[in-house]
């Protein structure tokens, strides 16, 4: 399978989960089917991550879910690896800034992100931003195509076909 193929299929099955909720779920746990990385407790720790971190609004669950994923491949596995720190870190800034780059060309924002904000990618998207820790927040979210497939599913797709050209490239270069 090529690469583009690869990154494809991860963002399909990304798109696909947030049907369920849950954008840093379904852009890890698509990652996780595909490469095989991370297991039930690193899923499940993505759980509170969704809507720009328990639903607040900050960074986008989807893009955290990616760089769990990024992480799952290139983490230090001790805490005094500092060198492995620092090259992690250089590889998920990259997934970040091809993240906000990635959603510019794929929603046709004519600015640039400035930020990775769930509330300023809302903001885009659907012309406001939703208080996703509020029920009345979220029912308004849902009824504006929250999880339309062109919308916050997409929004998955683009950061878990990022994360998957990343982890395919770091693979190549192990």
């Amino acid at each position: 399978m090529s690469v583009d193929e690869i990154a494809r299929t991860v963002g399909r099955a990304a798109q696909e989960n947030d049907r369920y909720s849950g954008c840093a779920q379904a852009v890890l746990d698509a990652l996780q089917r595909q490469f095989v990385i991370g297991d039930a407790e690193s899923f499940r720790s993505a759980t509170i991550l969704s809507g720009g971190v328990a639903r607040r609004g900050e960074t986008c669950g989807a893009l955290l879910g990616a760089l769990m994923g990024i992480g799952l491949v290139c983490g230090r596995e001790d805490i005094q690896d500092t060198a492995a720190y620092g090259r992690a870190v250089t590889e998920a800034q990259s997934v970040v800034d091809d993240f906000k780059t990635q959603l510019q060309h794929r929603f046709g924002f004519t600015d640039s992100l400035a930020t990775t904000l769930c509330r300023d990618i809302h903001v885009r998207v659907f012309g406001r931003a939703y208080d996703l820790a509020s029920d009345d927040g979220r029912e308004a979210f849902l009824k504006a195509g929250g999880h339309d497939a062109d919308k916050c599913p997409l929004v998955c797709a683009v950061a878990a076909e990022i994360a998957a050209r990343k982890i395919v490239a770091m693979k190549e270069r192990a």
